[in-house]
C-alpha cells in the first residue's frame, strides 16, 4: 500500500466528521450517521484504490452503502480491505457529548477478520503489557499479570470499560481490587487507542462491545505494537436468553459458521489484524480524550485527525482548516 495514500484516507474521515457535525446535538443519531456515511463514501470513491468494505454498515440487505463486500475507490490502485465506522458514537453526536469520532482502517487484502455485526468481548493493552494477557483466564488474574508487566501495583492500574448494565458486576469487582476504573458511556475505539498512546494514563480496555469496532481497534493496536484478545459472543449470552435474543443469537452463530469463525473462541491480535501494514485515520467530531472536536464559524471549520501508519509506526496529528463552500459539490450537500 503506497504511503501517500495515508493523507487521502485522512480526507475521508474529515468529510465524514464534518457531515456528522452538521447534526451535532440535534437528537437524531440516524440522520447524523446517514450523512457521515454518504460523505465518507463520496470521498472514498475518489481515492485511487481497489477497495472492498469488510467491516461497515452491515450486510448488503441491511445498508444502502458502505455495506460488507461493497467495492469502493476508483478501482485503479492497490487492492485493499477497509473497515469503517463513519460515526463511532452516534448517540454521543446526537446528544452533543464527548468522544465522537469518524474512523477508518485500511489494510492489505485479507488483513482483517471478517466478522458479523455482533457482540465481542475485548481485552486490550499497550506495548508495555504485550504478551501478558490471556482472555481464557479470569479477569482478576489478567489484571494482576498486566500490573506485574507494567511494574505497578493494582491500585495504580487504570481500566476503561463501557458503562453498561452488563458490566456493573465487573466494575464492582475491579473497584474492590483497588483498580481505578473509567466507565465511559460509548466509544471503545477511542478508549482502546488510549492504551497505546505514550501520554495516556489508560492501561487497559476491557468489556463487551461491538465486533466491528473490535476489528477497527485491532488494526490500530497492531499498528501501535499493543496487544489484544477477543471473542465473539451471541446476543442471548450478553443480553439475556429471551426468545427474541435467542433468535438473533442463533442467526449470529449461523453467520459465524458461514464465515468460518467460531464464536466464544479466544482470538489473538494477529487473527483480527494479520499485518501491521495498515493505515488508521480518526477525525474528532466532538472534543474527547483522544482528539479535539470540530469547531465551525460560518463556512470555515477546523478538524483534528489522528493518522497512524503501521508499517513505519508513525503517529501524526493533523489540524486542518476547511472552507466548506470550496469542497466537492457532492460533499457540500452533506456538510453545509
Amino acid at each position: 500500500m503506497k504511503r501517500e495514500l495515508a493523507i487521502e484516507f485522512s480526507r475521508v474521515t474529515e468529510a465524514a466528521a464534518l457531515a456528522g457535525y452538521k447534526w451535532l446535538g440535534r437528537g437524531d443519531k440516524n440522520t447524523a450517521d446517514g450523512a457521515a456515511v454518504h460523505a465518507m463514501r463520496i470521498v472514498l470513491n475518489q481515492v485511487n484504490i481497489d477497495g472492498t468494505i469488510v467491516i461497515g454498515e452491515g450486510e448488503i440487505d441491511e445498508a444502502p452503502m458502505l455495506y460488507i463486500g461493497e467495492k469502493v475507490g476508483t478501482g485503479k490502485g492497490d487492492a485493499v480491505d477497509i473497515a469503517v465506522d463513519p460515526i463511532e458514537g452516534t448517540r454521543m453526536t446526537a446528544m452533543g457529548q464527548a468522544n465522537a469520532l469518524a474512523v477508518l482502517a485500511v489494510g492489505d487484502k485479507g488483513c482483517f477478520l471478517n466478522a458479523p455485526d455482533m457482540y465481542m468481548e475485548k481485552l486490550i493493552v499497550g506495548p508495555g503489557a504485550k504478551g501478558a494477557i490471556d482472555l481464557s483466564l479470569p479477569l482478576e488474574e489478567n489484571l494482576r499479570n498486566i500490573a506485574r508487566a507494567l511494574g505497578k501495583p493494582l491500585s495504580e492500574l487504570t481500566v476503561t470499560i463501557l458503562a453498561k448494565p452488563r458490566h456493573d458486576a465487573t466494575i464492582a469487582q475491579m473497584q474492590k481490587l483497588g483498580v481505578r476504573v473509567f466507565a465511559i458511556p460509548d466509544g471503545d475505539v477511542a478508549a482502546s487507542i488510549l492504551t497505546c498512546m505514550p501520554d495516556s494514563e489508560v492501561d487497559v480496555l476491557y468489556g463487551i462491545g461491538g465486533a466491528p469496532e473490535g476489528v477497527v481497534s485491532a488494526a490500530v493496536i497492531r499498528a501501535l505494537d499493543g496487544d489484544m484478545q477477543a471473542r465473539l459472543l451471541p446476543r442471548h449470552e450478553v443480553k439475556g436468553d429471551s426468545d427474541e435474543n435467542r433468535r438473533i443469537g442463533e442467526n449470529e452463530l449461523a453467520r459465524c459458521e458461514a464465515m468460518g469463525i467460531e464464536a466464544n473462541k479466544v482470538l489473538a491480535l494477529n487473527e483480527m489484524a494479520r499485518s501491521d501494514n495498515v493505515v488508521f485515520s480518526a477525525t474528532g467530531i466532538t472534543k474527547g480524550d483522544l482528539l479535539d472536536g470540530i469547531t465551525r464559524k460560518g463556512n470555515m471549520a477546523t478538524t483534528e485527525t489522528l493518522l497512524i501508519r503501521g508499517k513505519s509506526r508513525t503517529i501524526r496529528r493533523i489540524q486542518s482548516i476547511h472552507y466548506l463552500d470550496r469542497k466537492d459539490p457532492d460533499v457540500q450537500t452533506h456538510i453545509l
